[in-house]
């Protein structure tokens, strides 16, 4: 065990990143290996327009849980990759509407059977993917209500007071 490990729940923002960060350099072998040229950053952008069709940019950032600038990142790299394009709204020409491609559309024909096959290992890795989703639901409700710099603040201030 590494004193990371050994650190306990101080280091779980350490421990959540070198997870993702294997989930995502595997994830993105696991799809070259079915000859798709795709990298898993793009996952959540992709999978929400798949679901929820057009969609402005604020909605992709509000669904996907990132920021604003963040999504329009991973947006100019989509577009460069022609898997979607901007239109303007017909209502608020100062909206862009985002929409899958027909490449984008052919890209996901190919990746579905691929994360049938992710979901079943993801499952088979988390063991009991309930708990762990659970834990990140919980985790993710209590810092929307009260962020952790907020819950440390209060804390450290009422150190002071004692």
């Amino acid at each position: 065990m590494n004193i990371i490990n050994e650190s306990g729940i101080l280091a779980i923002s350490t421990r959540l990143q070198r997870l993702s960060e294997q989930l995502r350099k595997d994830g993105a072998l696991f799809y070259k290996s079915y000859g798709i040229d795709f990298e898993p950053k793009w996952f959540p952008v992709i999978y929400t327009l798949h679901h929820k069709g057009v969609l402005s940019v604020v909605e992709i950032a509000n669904e996907i849980g990132y920021t604003h600038p963040s999504t329009i990142s991973l947006l100019k790299e989509l577009e460069k990759q022609k898997l979607i394009r901007s239109k303007k709204d017909k209502i608020d020409e100062r909206k862009r509407l985002i929409v899958l491609t027909i490449k984008g559309q052919e890209l996901i024909s190919q990746m579905e059977p691929v994360w049938g096959v992710m979901t079943q290992v993801l499952s088979d890795i988390a063991d009991n993917q309930n708990n762990l989703l659970k834990a990140i639901d919980e985790a993710e409700n209590k810092i929307l209500h009260q962020s952790f710099l907020q819950r440390a603040l209060q804390l450290k201030s009422k150190n002071e007071d004692q």
